[in-house]
């Protein structure tokens, strides 16, 4: 007995997982293009820029000729850089734990809700983030002059001598004032935006346990904002390796304190278009951006390890 085969049109198909035409889709691009460009134009152009100047190097006799790793040789050498490397270094030290420390203070005063007129505090604190770092230089300056400013004033009104601010020995500390006054304010709204977040039920049930106001800043507060701590600390470091304005337009007034080697970036500044050497100066900003890569990562890891 033979049996009836169906066509093959009419034979079921085996079951299986549907095929799709995989069709790619352009709309993230279209969204994340725009700061795809900019980003290339503005960071990675002038980054690789930098690289390609950073091995070559311009004579007199010879013209642009390519050294390799020469500058970056001659630079980890280089007496100059390093001094003004060790300078920043003691400014960071010294300066950021001083700044942040009284930000923190500032912060925890208005979070406390203890302040008599905390929103016209907060403002007046935050004020001095608002003057250009330029006006503020030369508001201090002016005011650091034994010649001509307020503590030349105070000395004629009072018959003292009180220290130079701008000689070489308290320059570096006259810097950090200006500096700490400026960015108070910036990272105590840092800090107190991280407070204002922590959940007051954690306030309460400390209350409930007896804890009194320093446990709970210690206990509760601190570690709450552990995570702006350490990016008020990565922005700070960062900012000190940058060191430039305030050193570049105190030194018309403190020539003999100030030189130009000063700081790196000054040292960078002054290769390029005072000294005309584009390719090593290139080659000194590269390593100090490498510097301030290394030492801003590991005060991350160190900041946000657990247990710290």
């Amino acid at each position: 007995m033979t049996t009836l085969q169906p066509p093959a049109a009419a034979r079921p198909r085996p079951a299986g997982p549907p095929v799709r035409r995989a069709r790619r889709s352009w709309t993230g691009w279209g969204f994340i293009g725009p700061f795809v460009l900019v980003f290339a134009l503005v960071f990675l152009a002038p980054l690789a820029y930098s690289v390609y100047l950073s091995l070559f190097r311009t004579q007199l006799i010879g013209g642009t000729t390519f050294v390799g790793l020469d500058n970056y040789q001659q630079a980890l050498q280089d007496g100059q850089f390093w001094d003004g490397a060790f300078r920043v270094g003691l400014f960071l030290l010294i300066q950021v734990p001083i700044m942040l420390g009284i930000a923190l203070l500032v912060a925890l005063a208005i979070d406390s809700g203890r302040l008599y007129g905390k929103d016209f505090f907060r403002i007046t604190v935050f004020l001095p983030y608002a003057v250009p770092a330029v006006v503020a230089t030369l508001m201090w300056g002016f005011m650091y002059g034994t010649r001509y400013g307020l503590v030349g004033d105070v000395n004629d009104a009072f018959g003292v001598k009180l220290p130079d601010p701008l000689s070489a020995d308290l320059v570096l500390a006259s810097i950090g004032n200006i500096v700490t006054w400026e960015f108070v304010g910036y990272n105590m709204l840092i800090f107190f935006a991280a407070l204002r977040v922590v959940p007051h039920s954690l306030y309460e049930a400390a209350e409930i346990d007896g804890a009194g106001p320093w446990r709970v800043i210690t206990a509760i507060k601190l570690p709450a904002i552990r995570g702006a701590l350490v990016i008020a600390a990565i922005f700070s470091i960062i900012g000190s390796f940058q060191l430039f304005n305030e050193p570049a337009i105190l030194q018309k007034l403190a020539p003999n304190a100030i030189t130009t080697d000063y700081t790196p970036n000054f040292y960078t500044y002054s290769l390029s278009f005072a000294g005309q050497q584009q390719n090593y100066s290139a080659t000194v900003a590269i390593v100090m951006g490498v510097i301030t890569m290394i030492v801003a990562y590991v005060v991350q890891l160190r900041g946000m390890r657990k247990g710290a």
